[in-house]
C-alpha cells in the first residue's frame, strides 16, 4: 500500500465510522499520548524496566505493533486534515536528510566497529 492509499483509506474510515476528525489540537495531543504509550513498551522490552507479571514477550510485541500502528493512524487523521500528502513530506525529508547527512554517519567514529 502506498501512503497516499493510506490516506485514502484513514479517510474513508473517519466517514464512515469516526463521524469527523478530532480538531488538529486533539489529535495533536493524541499522538502525543500514543507515542507516550509506545515509549512506554520500549522502556521496558529494551530499557531497565520491567514488566507486569504474565505478559509474554509475544504479547509486548503485539503491543508494540499495535501502538505503532495507532501512531499512524493519527499522523495520517493530522495529514489529512491540514491537507498534506504524506509521500511528498516524506520524499522532502528523505533528500533534507540525504543532503546533511550525505557523509556524516559514515565518518561518526561512534557509529563504526574499527
Amino acid at each position: 500500500m502506498k501512503i497516499k492509499e493510506a490516506q485514502t483509506i484513514v479517510d474513508e474510515w473517519i466517514k464512515e465510522f469516526g463521524v469527523r476528525y478530532f480538531d488538529e489540537k486533539t489529535n495533536a495531543l493524541v499522538l502525543v499520548e500514543e507515542v507516550g504509550e509506545f515509549a512506554s513498551l520500549i522502556a521496558r522490552k529494551y530499557g531497565e524496566q520491567s514488566f507486569k507479571k504474565g505478559i509474554s514477550e509475544s504479547e509486548v510485541d503485539d503491543k508494540v505493533k499495535e501502538e505503532l500502528g495507532d501512531i499512524f493512524f493519527v499522523l495520517i487523521c493530522l495529514a489529512n486534515q491540514m491537507g498534506y500528502d504524506l509521500e511528498k513530506i516524506l520524499k522532502a525529508s528523505l533528500n533534507k536528510k540525504t543532503k546533511r547527512d550525505k557523509d556524516r554517519h559514515k565518518l561518526n567514529p561512534k557509529l563504526n566497529d574499527g
